[in-house]
């Protein structure tokens, strides 16, 4: 049973909030994009050019999106170990806040690319921030059940994605697709509320206090010293390898449920209205599966870290990611099933990301947490950037066609699979205490 003070609960709740938000933000756009893109170029929607720009501009932006998501991190990393997980996490919250609700007023695709970027700072500096403050401030042996609470912040902030564009885009402007994005992007001021609650109710770790008055200001490259390089590499190759594997799929459900969709409503020879009804509809029951099979993934990762150890557990995390992927886009299957079938890909892919807010705040002490949590966790998103990049220039090489899309997102699964064989690299920390 988990024994958090009132204070520690309060915490762990900013810090939820703050993960959900990031989240929630940096996937918005991921929903509307078949309608925002088209729009801004001037493509009529639903047609075979709409289809593969909006492959294109979906794996660039997203490409580009994790390459500042990246600089966000490594820089906000070092600020919160300098001058507090508070001041960071509330900054960091309004800024991803503003720049996602701007997307919502741009006129053409580069302003677009302008303010998805300055979202993108504040969500990647956000996370090291939140992930340190609660190690910080939970005690030793209910650290793991906190990081991986933490985590479940990331389906919240997919279902209320979900949610929002079902509710806009799906219900109440159906008919006006061509505006309804904007409307869903303005949603994107919610963290801005959540951001009064850390100004409010939370102060710096104790931990952080005394350690940061002590010693000297941390320096990234320290990471790469003779003492904290293995543990470092530990981390930057995990990561790697999760991060290249969830934006590579992730970024793409909207699109590959849209497609489907799309192909399914031609054949059934629906109006335009009954087409985007169900387009609409696939993206929500491709992206809930998703999300729910995060969820639990998430909270899996409890019991394996704690009885089987980190190591096994990312084994176990990228053997099931990889089957997953293959049979998802590899056998022959209604294109409706593949839907479902994400639930499984959710389990995995987006299940071990439950581990990385224990796991790498357990990697480094106090002065270098937020640094090397951030530093690790965020730089590898300049690798992932060349995922959704490529599936999104091959697939709309191929004009947007499904079968095009589904033998790119097999490819994937291949990721994963060499992700086995950086297992013998895992410094091990089950049973370890959070370092100084």
């Amino acid at each position: 049973m988990l024994r958090f003070t009132r204070y520690q609960w309060t915490v762990l709740a900013a810090a939820w909030l703050g993960w959900g938000f990031d989240v929630f933000d940096g996937l918005l756009f991921n929903y509307v994009a078949p309608n925002a893109v088209p729009t801004l170029l001037g493509l009529p929607l639903g047609s075979p050019e709409a289809r593969s720009a909006t492959l294109f501009w979906t794996g660039l932006l997203t490409s580009l999106f994790l390459i500042g998501w990246a600089v966000g991190g490594v820089i906000f990393g070092p600020i919160s170990d300098r001058f507090g997980r508070r001041r960071t996490l509330m900054i960091t919250m309004v800024l991803y806040a503003i720049g996602t609700a701007a997307c919502a007023f741009v006129t053409d695709i580069w302003q677009l690319t302008a303010c998805r970027l300055i979202a993108s700072l504040g969500i990647g500096g956000e996370w090291a921030a939140g992930a340190a403050m609660v190690a910080e401030v939970v005690d030793e042996e209910h650290r793991v059940e906190a990081g991986a609470l933490l985590y479940t912040a990331a389906p919240f902030g997919l279902f209320l994605a979900t949610g929002v564009n079902a509710l806009v885009a799906g219900n109440l402007m159906t008919e006006s697709p061509e505006t309804s994005w904007r409307f869903v992007l303005l949603f994107g001021l919610l963290p801005a509320a959540a951001a009064l609650l850390v100004r409010l109710y939370i102060k710096e770790p104790e931990r952080w206090v005394n350690t940061a008055r002590a010693q000297a200001p941390p320096q990234i490259r320290e990471l790469f010293n003779p003492v904290f390089w293995p543990r470092t590499r530990s981390a930057l190759l995990m990561t790697f390898v999760a991060l290249l594997t969830w934006w590579s799929c992730n970024a793409f459900i909207p699109v590959v449920s849209a497609t489907l969709g799309q192909v399914e409503a031609a054949a059934a020879g629906l109006d335009k209205a009954a087409t985007n009804a169900l387009v609409e509809n696939w993206k929500t029951i491709a992206t809930t599966a998703f999300n729910l099979g995060g969820l639990i993934g998430t909270l899996l990762t409890i019991p394996i870290a704690k009885r089987l150890g980190r190591r096994p557990m990312f084994a176990i995390y990228f053997g099931v990611a990889t089957l997953s992927l293959m049979a998802t886009f590899g056998l022959d299957m209604p294109n409706e099933a593949r839907l479902y079938m994400y639930f499984f890909i959710g389990l995995s892919v987006f299940g071990v990301f439950g581990s990385f807010t224990y796991y790498l705040p357990e990697l480094f002490p106090t002065r270098l947490r937020a640094t090397g949590s951030g530093f690790c966790y965020n730089i590898g998103r300049v690798v992932a950037a060349a995922g959704p990049f490529v599936v999104g220039a091959v697939a709309a090489a191929g004009a947007g066609a499904p079968s095009v899309i589904l033998n790119a997102l097999f490819a994937v699964a291949f990721v994963p699979l060499i992700g086995l064989l950086f297992i013998p690299w895992v410094v091990e920390t089950r049973g370890q205490t959070l370092p100084p």
